[in-house]
Parts: structure tokens; sequence; C-alpha cells
């Protein structure tokens, strides 16, 4: 089963993200083989971070909702709510596997939360840029509540656009960056 997992930095929480960044990159190292994608959101000038997002294939809920509460930043207070969702990997692959590599250009999460018929269920063409890509889907994976992608854009106009206007109730658009150890 797939998860994605957003936690949110709660204001001013940089010194003690920062003072756990070993803790988290260790506990992370325990999941290497179940991560899809993962990377930290980023201020507008993206030069801090705002939050984490995690995508990984995980054996049930029961172990998502561990991934996602163990977590030493969030144990230690760093985040201010997590958002954890079934989520399916449509495009069939990991972040490390997207062919315009780790770097250049500016990358994007952009979260569709749902209302009313399901929307954006397939990856849309042009997937040159999705990084990855995925509806967020209820905890027994029947009902659709949003969609979630990572990706190359020029700008957040433009990274907004991968999802279909006025099929959701809300769009955030965050500054987004691989995420993992430093090579």
């Amino acid at each position: 089963m797939e998860f994605f997992c957003y936690h949110r930095d709660r204001p001013d929480s940089l010194p003690l993200r920062n003072e756990l960044l070993e803790e988290h990159r260790s506990y992370m190292d325990r999941y290497v083989t179940e991560m899809i994608a993962r990377g930290p959101t980023l201020t507008s000038d993206r030069d801090a971070p705002t939050g984490s997002v995690h995508i990984l294939d995980l054996p049930d809920a029961a172990a998502a909702r561990a991934f996602a509460f163990d977590e030493p930043g969030y144990q230690a207070g760093v985040y201010r709510d997590v958002l954890l969702r079934r989520w399916r990997n449509t495009l069939g692959r990991t972040m490390w596997d997207f062919p315009g590599g780790e770097t250049g250009g500016n990358r994007y999460l952009v979260l569709g939360f749902g209302e009313g018929q399901a929307a954006d269920l397939a990856a849309p063409p042009g997937r040159d840029e999705l990084i990855a890509y995925g509806p967020l889907l209820s905890d027994d994976g029947a009902t659709w509540l949003g969609t979630a992608a990572l990706l190359r854009a020029p700008a957040p106009d433009t990274a907004r656009a991968v999802l279909t206007p006025g099929r959701y109730a809300a769009i955030e658009v965050h500054h987004w960056q691989f995420g993992g150890r430093p090579s």
C-alpha cells in the first residue's frame, strides 16, 4: 500500500529541526527500500524548510501511522500537523527514476484537496516533468480525497496547472526539492 505523508513545520521550529537532522536522516534510512519520494518543502526564497514530504510503500495503515508519528521531528514538536493519506503511484516509479535528475529547474509539491467527483486519477499528458503523481485516497482506498504531485515547472502557476481547475476545494503549491542524505 502506498502512502503520502506531509509533515508541516511549526513556526520558528527551524533550530529544533536542524538539531534533529541526523536523527531524522537515520530514521529515514530505515525506510530506504520503501521510499518512493522524499524531500523538504521550502519557503518562497528556497532558503528554509517548511515541511517534509515522504511517499512510501508500506504494509498497511498501521505501519504508515507508525512511520508518521514515530518520526523524531514529530516526537520533538517540529511539526504543526501531519497529512497522511493512502496514495496511488500512477507513474509506477520512484523519484530517483525521474529522467530529469535530482537538480535543475524549479521543483514543486502540488496538493489538490478534492470535493465532489474524482478528478485527475491518471497522470496527465506530458508526464516528462512529473516526478511523482497520484490520487490521495481514504484509509480504505475507496474514496478520492484529492491529488498530490511532485514536478518540475518554470513557476508556481505552471505547477498548479497540472491539476484540473475548478475540481478542488483548494490547491496548494509549495517549493520542494529532492531529499535524502547528500551524496
